[in-house]
């Protein structure tokens, strides 16, 4: 199915949380370079060279807590499609608080849910991880049939709260709307591998510093143990093409949308013809 580069984007209003990081950042401006209405970041940050970057090019900055239901509730009213990337806890000192983990992976989760179906969002994409499925043993091509790993046997609280919270989102999929008579929300699921790009502060970066301070003298598993990476625009695309993939109202194509339900694992030259869609 070929669709154009701005299908379901030009003239809708978008709301992404977390949209203050570089990938938030980059994900708000090629939004609105597509034609987007409207798009709102939705982040902690009040100041930052990003924030000056994405007022510069017309983006709403919002100043708020996903796991505050009146911030939620205030940027996604009127919005037609939410990329929900705020986490917290992922590495460093924020692993070590699984309460303020679990506030905001869950707690914010249900209440960006429960927003859409109050104010009739009707596509929510949730970046969610491969720690879902992974919990320390190895995996060979694996796929999206592979099952959650285990609640109780996760070796940390981020890793079990994203796999709680994209659950929930999955499970929310077709869900009726309050606002939009029949119209119902469609939910997938984006789980990128490491994340890198302009503007990465968590991996490379730290990677560095210790090979100069000749601190990386380790190694995980045998030589052959290879990871997966994914480069920050390879994400956006495949963000882009799983909204694209949950629009309801494509011509000449009737049922559910082929991304609604479903979840995607993203990786560099791993962008899944199983979407079923590419941007021309």
């Amino acid at each position: 199915m070929q669709l154009s580069e701005s299908e379901g984007i030009e003239g809708n209003t978008f709301v992404v949380t977390g949209g203050a990081g570089f990938v938030g950042t980059a994900l708000c401006l090629e939004l609105m370079r597509r034609g987007a209405d409207e798009v709102r970041s939705l982040d902690l940050r009040k100041d930052s060279p990003w924030i000056t970057t994405l007022r510069r090019n017309g983006v709403v900055c919002i100043a708020g807590d996903i796991s505050r239901n009146e911030d939620v509730e205030k940027a996604l009213r009127g919005a037609d499609c939410v990329f929900h990337l705020a986490s917290y806890g992922m590495s460093g000192k924020e692993m070590l608080q699984a309460g303020r983990i679990d506030e905001v992976n869950i707690n914010g989760t249900c209440l960006v849910l429960d927003a859409c179906i109050k104010y009739g969002v009707r596509r929510l994409i949730y970046t969610s991880t491969y720690n879902v499925v992974y919990g320390g043993k190895e995996i060979v091509n694996g796929n999206e049939a592979l099952r959650y790993f285990s609640l109780e046997d996760h070796v940390d609280p981020y890793g079990r709260s994203k796999a709680l919270a994209e659950q929930l989102v999955l499970k929310s999929n077709g869900r009726s709307l309050k606002k939009r008579d029949g119209k119902k929300l469609y939910t997938c699921a984006i789980r990128p591998a490491a994340i890198y790009g302009p503007g990465e502060e968590r991996h490379l970066p730290r990677i560095f510093r210790l090979a100069q301070m000749g601190l990386l003298t380790f190694t995980i598993g045998e030589p052959r143990v290879k990871n997966d990476w994914v480069y920050a625009d390879n994400l956006i695309h495949a963000l882009l093409l799983a909204s694209m993939g949950l629009l309801d109202d494509i011509p000449g194509r009737k049922g559910t949308p082929v991304a609604a339900g479903q979840a995607y694992f993203i990786s560099d030259g791993m962008l899944r013809p199983s979407l079923l869609l590419k941007a021309r």
